[in-house]
């Protein structure tokens, strides 16, 4: 989780920053735009992260639910 956090405000950061320096803005401002996009990506990867996470876990119970109904319909 600390990677995908750090993955994505870094992934802000570059795309805050980027835009800021095409768009003409001082120094100044190009580093706090990307320090703010830093924020949100990192928060935005998070969420992400947590929702694919969660889909996997029930993934891995339903599978294992149908499994396990299987052989005990197997046993019978």
């Amino acid at each position: 989780m600390k990677f995908v956090f750090l993955a994505g405000g870094f992934a802000g950061f570059l795309m805050a920053g980027v835009g800021s320096f095409w768009a003409g803005h001082q120094a100044d401002r190009v580093l706090l735009d990307g320090a703010v996009g830093c924020l949100a990506g990192a928060l935005l990867f998070r969420w992400f992260w947590t929702v694919l996470v969660r889909g996997i876990r029930e993934t891995i119970l339903a599978r294992h639910a149908a499994t396990t109904a299987a052989t005990a319909a197997a046993k019978k």
